[in-house]
């Protein structure tokens, strides 16, 4: 991954370059953006400038023996641990190298669900364990193979348990010479705050809408009206930019309902009251894989965010496609704002039991049977 690859960031990008040519570069980074942004992608473009062979200017050359093993993941002096879910293959990064390589290189702006999915983790959470932490601090003991750097790159630090967290402190602090951690993370406020003081942040922001409406251009080729009513959808999420474009341009149905299909369905079944219907939702529910489930939740909370801004005449801050938009507007004549308050609080407790393994389907049949009774007071 070169630099000149990834549209836009030209702010960020020459701060990493300054960094690396003023030899002031930090030993430990955390590329700190939102879902969809380019924390991964400027992680990976800085691996290979800081061991490039022929550095240049704006860029690393990629031509020479480092550039090409970075660009195809296999240059012995970069390590990479990610999350993975306690399967047969084990609890380690090292045992989905394959797979890792092969979902990474399709493309860097993609999500954890994108990835669990692509290893079959089905209703498995990832997370980065303490025996991983132990295999990060085995390979560091080691010296650099060819490189000038031995670069650790950590994709969603926050996944890691106190455990495996604490058994990195001591190496964040004082890491052999010559090491570089880059530490990529989507919800920096999950990490403790013991890794914060041991890393400098590099603050990504959220893709433009004309970068990503260029970007969907380029790589799906839309037409330029589609690209830009994409671009708009996703609201700087190039992940979910590319979803929608895909679908897009694709003659397959994805698989699985749509969240707002799904989502709407729900609320009206709870404004019906309709118990029978209920513990069928509730039984589909439990059925989805734990990353489905949790986004959901999470599409559930962003959606009643719209309905308040809603009622609040901050229409102009919405942005929603025809069907979401003309729920929001429908659904919004029946709930108060204490409604609202009352709902988001309970999706907010609910993912928060789910992340911690409580059984789904008592926790979506709970909501609903609470919900059901609060639409209608």
């Amino acid at each position: 991954m070169q630099f000149s690859e990834i549209i836009g960031l030209d702010e960020t990008k020459q701060l990493l370059l300054r960094a690396v040519q003023s030899n002031h570069l930090a030993h430990a980074l955390l590329f700190d953006g939102p879902t969809g942004s380019a924390n991964l992608a400027l992680a990976l473009a800085l691996a290979q400038y800081v061991n490039c062979e022929d550095k240049q200017r704006e860029d690393s050359c990629g031509r020479c023996a480092s550039c090409v093993k970075v660009q195809k993941l296999v240059h012995p002096d970069l390590h990479m641990v990610f999350p993975v879910t306690n399967q047969g293959k084990g609890k380690t990064s090292e045992t989905y190298l394959t797979d890792w390589r092969k979902f990474l290189l399709s493309s860097p702006y993609r999500t954890l669900p994108d990835w669990l999915e692509s290893v079959g983790a089905d209703n498995k959470q990832g997370n980065i364990s303490a025996e991983e932490a132990r295999n990060i601090l085995q390979t560091l003991s080691l010296k650099a193979y060819e490189g000038a750097y031995k670069i650790m790159l950590i994709w969603l630090p926050e996944l890691m348990n106190v455990t495996s967290a604490n058994a990195l402190l001591k190496v964040l602090e004082e890491p052999p010479a010559q090491t570089l951690f880059l530490l990529v993370t989507n919800q920096s406020d999950k990490l403790l705050i013991t890794i914060l003081s041991r890393t400098q942040r590099v603050a990504v922001r959220a893709f433009t809408d004309e970068e990503v409406a260029t970007y969907l251009r380029q790589h799906l080729n839309l037409d330029e009206t589609t690209a830009r009513r994409m671009a708009y959808l996703a609201d700087g999420n190039l992940a979910e930019a590319l979803r929608l474009g895909q679908l897009d341009t694709s003659s397959t149905p994805s698989a699985g309902p749509d969240q707002h299909v799904w989502f709407a369905e729900w609320m009206r079944t709870c404004y019906r009251q309709d118990l029978i219907a209920l513990v069928k939702q509730a039984d589909q529910f439990d059925g989805f894989s734990k990353e489905k489930q949790k986004g959901l939740l999470d599409y559930s909370i962003r959606l009643y965010r719209d309905l308040f801004l809603w009622q609040q005449g901050a229409a102009e801050l919405l942005r929603l496609p025809d069907d979401e938009m003309a729920f929001v507007k429908n659904f919004a004549k029946i709930l108060t704002i204490n409604h609202i308050e009352r709902i988001v609080h309970d999706l907010n407790e609910a993912a928060y039991h789910l992340e911690r393994n409580a059984r789904a389907k008592m926790i979506m049949l709970d909501m609903s049977l609470t919900f059901s009774r609060l639409i209608r007071t």
